[in-house]
């Protein structure tokens, strides 16, 4: 298992269709796109103005390209809201333990020595 930090942007203007899927991009966290990943924990991001510009999720991924389909597959980036996406690698001294109450479902921990 592997840690990312995603952080995507959004495009100006898009705050009512942003508020008509929301319930939407919800979902797709709660269910970690499917079981595709673990979100650990995730938010909006605000600029300085209060508005929102983006979210951010702290995921928990097989692989790199498993973190990336989720962060894809959000019904925020399927309506054109999201402009950016960026992914980055978090060290294997993560503490991922830490955090108590993940916003999805924790993937299985695969036993030591498996393929």
């Amino acid at each position: 298992m592997a840690f990312f930090l995603m952080r995507c942007r959004h495009q100006p203007g898009h705050d009512a269709l942003r508020d008509e899927i929301r319930p939407e991009h919800r979902a797709w966290v709660a269910s970690g796109g499917g079981g595709r990943v673990s979100v650990l924990i995730g938010a909006a991001l605000i600029g300085d103005d209060g508005a929102a510009i983006g979210n951010f999720g702290l995921l928990e991924a097989r692989t790199a390209a498993d973190a990336r389909a989720f962060a894809e597959g959000d019904p925020f980036n399927c309506a054109g809201i999201v402009s950016e996406i960026e992914l980055t690698a978090l060290p294997d001294t993560f503490q991922a333990h830490r955090i108590a109450d993940p916003m999805s479902p924790r993937l299985p921990q695969e036993a030591p020595g498996a393929p």
